[in-house]
């Protein structure tokens, strides 16, 4: 039998970043208040994470609400019609329904209907992930354009009396606009899982176990010396393939934005890759928290507007957190 052959479609050789969109829960809440039920003090939280307030979003706001005004503002500074986008990521933990995708919704609401959309769950790596795709889905030709999201709302996941995490976290979206290039502007990722220590963080319980009533409404819970051990001297080795593979070393880096995990773990991370002082490192967890998905774009949309001369420089970007996942690629700033 003779076989038709199939057409494949091939992309552009290159892609890069656009343009950077955020947006913060409306509500700065300082150590103080919420030192009360877990028997802590604003110096202990500050001393063990680095972080002053967070921001958390009212009841009422959603992530997809959040996500909405950070895509909206990327999409206007990219000079990229919404229409044209035809694929859009949303990187999240946070959609308060299993389906229909947050993601689908958010390309009806800014205008990018009818482009393919999803969300993915890779908790604080999902933004390198959704990033990784994207470049992948526009150089193959599946795509042209891409909004690639990370939003959370995790101040709806999180009990007032837990130790381990709910100090930790805070609201926020941030946004991408992802198209072609004449030059690389995103580099090749190292990335993957060790699902042996998905126990390290994650929800305490099951939405089964609720329905159930073996257990209360599912809360994020951590092992923070696990995930502080794992997350310094793994992803430090993490992070220095990433720049292997981008071919660069880290004296060529403008910017270094890990996830806003933990000042510690940022401040440990910067002294193993050996970086200059020339290299501005995102410390956006001091006032933000840290925002999962959200986390990576929120600190470089900071960074871009506190320093500007960054523009067009090398960023080392890495996301780490439950799975538990990893991704780094190095990015030229938009």
């Amino acid at each position: 039998m003779t076989t038709a052959s199939l057409t494949q479609s091939t992309g552009v050789e290159f892609t890069r970043i656009y343009s950077y969109g955020a947006a913060r829960g409306d509500l700065v809440v300082p150590n103080s208040e919420l030192i009360g039920p877990i028997d802590s003090s604003d110096e202990w939280i500050q001393q063990r994470t680095g972080i002053i307030t967070r921001t958390r979003a009212s009841a009422g706001i959603l992530a997809v609400d959040l996500a909405t005004d950070a895509a909206t503002e990327a999409i206007e500074k990219s000079g990229v019609p919404a229409h044209k986008i035809d694929l859009v990521i949303v990187a999240t933990i946070g959609n308060v329904q299993q389906t229909p995708s947050l993601a689908a919704v958010l390309a009806d609401r800014v205008g990018c209907t009818p482009a393919a959309a999803y969300d993915a769950n890779a908790a604080c790596a999902g933004f390198s992930y959704g990033v990784t795709q994207a470049d992948a889905l526009i150089r193959s030709g599946a795509a042209h354009y891409a909004l690639v999201v990370g939003a959370e709302k995790l101040s709806d996941m999180v009990s007032p009396t837990d130790r381990s995490i709910s100090f930790l976290l805070g609201d926020g979206a941030g946004a991408v606009v992802i198209g072609p290039s004449d030059f690389p502007g995103i580099a090749a990722p190292v990335w993957g899982s060790d699902g042996s220590k998905a126990e390290a963080v994650g929800m305490d319980s099951t939405l089964v176990d609720f329905r159930d009533g073996t257990a209360a409404w599912p809360t994020l819970r951590q092992d923070g010396q696990v995930v502080f051990r794992w997350a310094v001297w793994e992803m430090a080795k993490v992070a220095k393939q990433a720049l292997e593979v981008a071919g660069i070393t880290a004296a060529d880096l403008a910017a270094f934005v890990p996830h806003q995990a933990n000042m510690r773990i940022i401040d440990e991370l910067a002294k193993q890759l050996g970086l200059p002082e020339t290299v501005t490192i995102g410390r956006d967890i001091a006032t933000t928290g840290n925002t999962s998905a959200a986390s990576i774009p929120l600190a470089t949309h900071r960074l871009l507007a506190e320093h500007p001369e960054l523009s067009g420089g090398l960023c080392l970007q890495i996301g780490f957190g439950a799975g538990l996942v990893f991704g780094a690629q190095v990015v030229v700033l938009p």
